[in-house]
């Protein structure tokens, strides 16, 4: 299973990419100062902005959660986790860590957008839990569960119009 949302967010990044050079090479353009050397520029720096904005793409199978990035996969056996931090505050990073010593760091609204991967996660937590690897962190998720069923119940509220 893969993040339902991250094809929509790829597209974005490629649109406001392809805006920003839109925007430069016709302000050039006008301005009269367009010639290969500015073009390549423009290419180049919307190209940094669309890897900038470009999300991680994080997909599930049972015992293990693989992130890839444009340039990077990391992959973490949740079956074994040792541990999983989620700090307080502005960030919304979830940081996995298994007996292997992988490492994946996940934006945790996309648990939220997509609750196969949330349950997926969840299932193989349990069995490191139950193992007695996972040492640290059972308060985190215990704390994103609620902060799931939250958003979940949310949800239900405002589709059928009573939120």
């Amino acid at each position: 299973m893969r993040d339902a949302h991250w094809a929509g967010a790829a597209r974005c990044a490629a649109g406001c990419a392809a805006l920003l050079l839109t925007l430069l090479l016709a302000v050039d353009t006008v301005a009269g100062g367009l010639g290969v050397a500015h073009t390549a520029l423009w290419t180049a720096l919307a190209a940094l902005l669309f890897a900038v904005l470009l999300p991680t793409r994080v997909s599930a199978a049972p015992g293990r959660l693989v992130s890839r990035g444009l340039l990077s996969e990391r992959s973490v056996r949740t079956d074994r986790l040792v541990s999983v931090r989620w700090p307080e505050g502005v960030s919304q990073r979830l940081v996995l860590r298994d007996t292997d010593g992988g490492r994946v760091e996940l934006d945790a609204r996309v648990l939220l957008a997509t609750p196969e991967l949330w349950h997926r996660l969840d299932e193989d937590a349990r069995v490191s839990l139950r193992n007695g690897t996972l040492r640290w962190g059972a308060p985190a998720l215990r704390r994103l569960e609620a902060r799931l069923d939250t958003e979940t119940a949310r949800l239900v509220l405002r589709r059928s119009g009573l939120g």
